[in-house]
């Protein structure tokens, strides 16, 4: 993953209907919308509850192509 910065990035999985999310880094903290809804609310997280959702979500996604 490219390192945060105060630019919206979708993710790298988003699928071909455009149901994805966006993440920014802003002020130390990480935050994350719908990309559907661009003026919508915002999850905001500290970096490291960023990187534990990351893990848990990688580790899911392996658990789930076993």
């Amino acid at each position: 993953m490219r390192p945060l910065d105060n630019t919206w990035r979708k993710s790298s999985r988003s699928n071909i209907e455009g149901s994805c999310v966006e993440v920014r880094y802003v002020n130390g903290m990480v935050e994350v919308r719908d990309s559907k809804d661009p003026s919508g609310p915002t999850l905001t997280l500290t970096p490291p509850a960023w990187n534990t959702f990351i893990a848990e979500r990688e580790r899911k996604l392996r658990q789930t192509a076993q």
